[in-house]
C-alpha cells in the first residue's frame, strides 16, 4: 500500500532527482579520470601507531600503514578542518592518487555513545564544514559525509512511526530530527559545489535499515546532489550481504523518486528475503524487477546512485555471540577474530558500486566494549579496549591472522 502524502512529496523532488542524475559527473568508479591509485598517506594515524609499537604490534601497524585508508576528520576549528584538509588533498595530488576523506563532526554525533561528540550546533557545523571543503578546493577527492548520521538521529520516528532510541536530552525532540536534515543538505551543498569531489552519504549497512528506510532518509538529505551512499563503515558485514543491499537500495532509491512507489513498498533483506538464503535473494531480485515493470521504468545502474563500500574489517563477516552470553552483545564492537576484507579499489567489476574502500581505518578500536556488563573490562576480550579511535594490536593481529584475501606485507 502506499503512504497517504507520499505521491505529492515525491513528485516534489523527483524532477530534481531526475536532473541531478542524468546532468551529475561522472562517478569514482566509471570516469577514466577517476581510475588509479588511492592514496597512501605516510603521515597517517596508523603510521604514527607504529612509531609508538614495538615487535609483531610495530610489524602489524607498518604494514597496514602501507595500504590506503580513508583520513577522518572529526573535531577542531574551522582553520584546523581547511589546514589539514588541504594538506592531505595536496599531497595526494602531487603523488597523483585519489584520498578518501570522512566528515565526522556533525552535532549529537553516535548519540553519547563511545564515538561522541561533534560541532556544538548546527551553525558551528556548517562553518566546521567550509572549512574543510576550503582545504578540498579543486583537488580531487572521495568525501564519506559523516558516518551513522542517517542512522542514528536524535528522536527520529521511521516510516512507521516508530520512534528510535537515540534521544538525547536538552533538546526539543520536535525538530532535532529534522535539524539533523537540514544540517546534512547544507554540508551537501557547500560540498557538492567542489568541481572534483565525489560525496556519498550514510546508507547504513545490510543488518541496519530496510532499502525503503535508507532511502527515504537519503532522500531527504539530498542525496540527489551525491554520488550516492556508503555502506559498512565501521562494521563488519561480507560482501555477499553488502553488496546485494547496495543493489537493492540503489534501486529503491530510483524507484521512490522517479516513480510512484512508496519506500514502504520496496522489498528488503528482511521480507521477503533473510540473508543467507540466496533463494529469497532472488526472489527479492524478482519483486524489484516487478517493481520497475509497474512504475514504467528502466533500471539503469549507471545513472542511479552508486555505492562505496568499506571492506576493511568485512573479510570475516559478522561475528555471531553465544546465544544468551550477553545482556548486549555489542557485535558492532570490537568483536573478536575478524578479518580484513577486500583490499581498497576503484575498479569493482559491478555496476552499482564505485569503490571498495577501508574507511574504518583496521586496527583503531572501536571503544571500551561492555557487552551489557558494568566493565571496566570487555567480557568477551577480558580486557579493557581501547578508547575509540586508539590503537588495538590484539586486533590488528587478528585482522591480518583471518584477512580474506590474504593479507601480505607490502
Amino acid at each position: 500500500m502506499r503512504s497517504s502524502g507520499w505521491s505529492g512529496w515525491r513528485r516534489g523532488v523527483a524532477a530534481a532527482l531526475l536532473l541531478a542524475a542524468v546532468g551529475s559527473p561522472a562517478v569514482a568508479g566509471r570516469d577514466p579520470a577517476w581510475k588509479g591509485a588511492l592514496y597512501v598517506d605516510p603521515g597517517s594515524s596508523t603510521a604514527q601507531a607504529a612509531a609508538q609499537l614495538d615487535g609483531q604490534a610495530k610489524a602489524d601497524a607498518l604494514a597496514l600503514s602501507k595500504v590506503p585508508s580513508a583520513t577522518w576528520f572529526t573535531d577542531g576549528s574551522p582553520a584546523d578542518a581547511e589546514r589539514k584538509a588541504r594538506d592531505l588533498v595536496r599531497r595526494a595530488a602531487a603523488a597523483g592518487a585519489t584520498p578518501v576523506l570522512v566528515a565526522y563532526n556533525i552535532p549529537f554525533r553516535d548519540c553519547a555513545l563511545y564515538s561522541a561528540g561533534g560541532a556544538a550546533n548546527g551553525e558551528a557545523y556548517i562553518a566546521w564544514i567550509k572549512g574543510f571543503a576550503a582545504g578540498i578546493g579543486d583537488n580531487r577527492a572521495i568525501v564519506a559525509l559523516e558516518p551513522d548520521s542517517l542512522g542514528v538521529i536524535p528522536w527520529h520516528r521511521t516510516l512507521d512511526g516508530k520512534l528510535e532510541s537515540c534521544q538525547p536530552k536538552g533538546v526539543d525532540p520536535a525538530t532535532i530530527a529534522e535539524a539533523r536534515m537540514a544540517q546534512l543538505r547544507a554540508a551537501v551543498d557547500v560540498l557538492s559545489a567542489l568541481p572534483n569531489v565525489r560525496i556519498y552519504l550514510d546508507g547504513t549497512g545490510s543488518s541496519w535499515l530496510s532499502p525503503g528506510e535508507a532511502a527515504s532518509r537519503l532522500a531527504r538529505a539530498d542525496v540527489a546532489k551525491a554520488a550516492g551512499f556508503f555502506l559498512n563503515v565501521s562494521n563488519f558485514e561480507s560482501d555477499a550481504r553488502v553488496v546485494r543491499y547496495a543493489h537493492w537500495l540503489s534501486d529503491c532509491l530510483a524507484l521512490t523518486t522517479a516513480g510512484d512507489i512508496s519506500p514502504k513498498d520496496c522489498p528488503s533483506q528482511y521480507a521477503p528475503a533473510m540473508f543467507d538464503d540466496v533463494a529469497t535473494w532472488r526472489r527479492t531480485d524478482e519483486a524489484y524487477d516487478r517493481l520497475f515493470q509497474q512504475a514504467g521504468l528502466r533500471r539503469d545502474p549507471y545513472k542511479q546512485k552508486h555505492a562505496i563500500i568499506d571492506t576493511s574489517r568485512n573479510g570475516v563477516g559478522s561475528w555471531k555471540p553465544p546465544r544468551g552470553k550477553f545482556r548486549d552483545a555489542e557485535m558492532w564492537c570490537n568483536p573478536p577474530a575478524r578479518g580484513l576484507g577486500r583490499r581498497p579499489t576503484l575498479d569493482t567489476g559491478d555496476r552499482y558500486l564505485d569503490a571498495f574502500l577501508w574507511i574504518k581505518t583496521p586496527g583503531e578500536s572501536d571503544g571500551r566494549c561492555l557487552r551489557g556488563t558494568d566493565g571496566p573490562a570487555d567480557p568477551e576480550r577480558n580486557m579493557i579496549d581501547p578508547a575509540a579511535g586508539q590503537w588495538f594490536p590484539e586486533q590488528a593481529r587478528e585482522l591480518i591472522e583471518a584477512a580474506n584475501p590474504v593479507f601480505v606485507a607490502g
